[in-house]
């Protein structure tokens, strides 16, 4: 077991980037990553294999799936099923955090 204190927000930048992730922890196929995203930015169409939840720290985003899309802001959490395909778009610059399992 490991103990390790960290500042969510500050582990990933962008930088001059348009995206930035980093995987916090990973065992086989569930994880805890950290992912930021720039305004007007999408992160393309793909699907999971596990149930996620996207819980959003700072910024505004939307998750489409098929013809529903959430939009998802700052301190809230929206949870899915595996299998669903999905495309995510910033409405701001953003961050978050997913979590797979």
């Amino acid at each position: 077991m490991f103990y390790n204190v960290l500042k969510a927000k500050d582990i990933v930048d962008l930088d001059g980037g348009k995206f930035d992730r980093q995987v916090l922890m990973e065992k086989d196929d569930s994880a805890l990553s950290i992912i930021a995203i720039k305004k007007d930015e999408m992160i393309d169409t793909h699907t999971s294999i596990c149930d996620a939840a996207v819980y959003v720290l700072e910024g505004e985003i939307e998750i489409h799936f098929d013809a529903e899309k959430f939009k998802i802001e700052k301190g809230e959490i929206l949870m899915f099923k595996k299998d669903k395909e999905h495309t995510v778009r910033a409405l701001k610059d953003s961050k978050f955090l997913l979590i797979k399992i």
